[in-house]
């Protein structure tokens, strides 16, 4: 467990944080991204997302970015939303019987404090990885709470800034800096090494999202954490696992 923890404060360092991010939103139009017209817009400078209501959307859906499919990276994006929740799909892919939906990894943008910037695989594992939890997930799935800390606050009405970072298969969420959670998912049957970037509009109670400054910076190529030399920390709990509902986790009202 000494070389996960290392490895978080290698990809946290100041030098880590340099230049070499590049912008993937122009702040005039939505070139370069693909999603559904009724759903999204520009307008002063900012993506926005929007629903109506419970009787608008059959199912979840995604602003997709076409630039390519990412693999090691840090992405960073300043959001606010209100209403039902959003999130940042990464090393995604998409679902071919839905137009504008995708599986994988999420950074859940969320009020409830548990699920503020959470790991949530939308399509998958469900709930993963809790705002002020470390995460292990083995090589049979099962999750493992490495350890805990306070959760990052955040009012998600107002603006923040969202930074995912991942390299192999470890993945940190941020909030202005702040972490709020960590994976190491050694699940080779479900975990992803590259994928898509969206962002999520989602069905039901009505929402608006504003998204700004979307930059992505690509990482050099990483091998993944070998599970034989990095043994499940003793004091580790499994963290008993959740059934979510149709769609999402039921406490996320999804």
């Amino acid at each position: 467990m000494k070389r996960l923890v290392f490895l978080s404060l290698l990809l946290l360092s100041p030098a880590f944080a340099q230049d070499g991010f590049k912008p993937l939103f122009n702040g005039k139009d939505l070139t370069g991204w693909d999603g559904n017209p009724e759903l999204w817009k520009v307008e002063n400078g900012e993506i926005v997302g929007h629903t109506t209501g419970p009787e608008q959307l059959a199912y979840n859906q995604f602003l997709i970015w076409r630039g390519g499919k990412v693999k090691n990276f840090a992405l960073k994006a300043k959001i606010r939303q209100k209403g039902n929740n959003t999130g940042i799909q990464y090393r995604s892919s998409e679902n071919t019987d839905k137009k504008w939906s995708i599986r994988g990894y999420q950074c859940d943008i969320h009020p409830n404090a548990p699920y503020r910037a959470m790991m949530y695989e939308e399509g998958g594992r469900g709930i993963v990885s809790q705002n002020g939890q470390s995460v292990v997930i083995d090589p049979s799935g099962v999750k493992w709470l490495a350890s805990e800390r306070d959760p990052v606050e955040a009012d998600i009405a107002e603006w923040h800034e969202y930074t995912i970072i991942a390299k192999g298969n470890h993945l940190v969420h941020q909030i202005d800096g702040k972490t709020t959670m960590e994976l190491t998912d050694f699940e080779e049957a479900k975990r992803s090494l590259e994928g898509l970037i969206a962002i999520q509009i989602h069905r039901g109670p009505a929402m608006e999202v504003h998204i700004k400054d979307v930059m992505l910076k690509e990482l050099p190529e990483a091998g993944v954490i070998d599970f034989a030399n990095h043994p499940i920390p003793s004091d580790a709990q499994i963290i008993e696992a959740k059934a979510p509902k149709k769609g999402k986790k039921a406490a996320k009202a999804k």
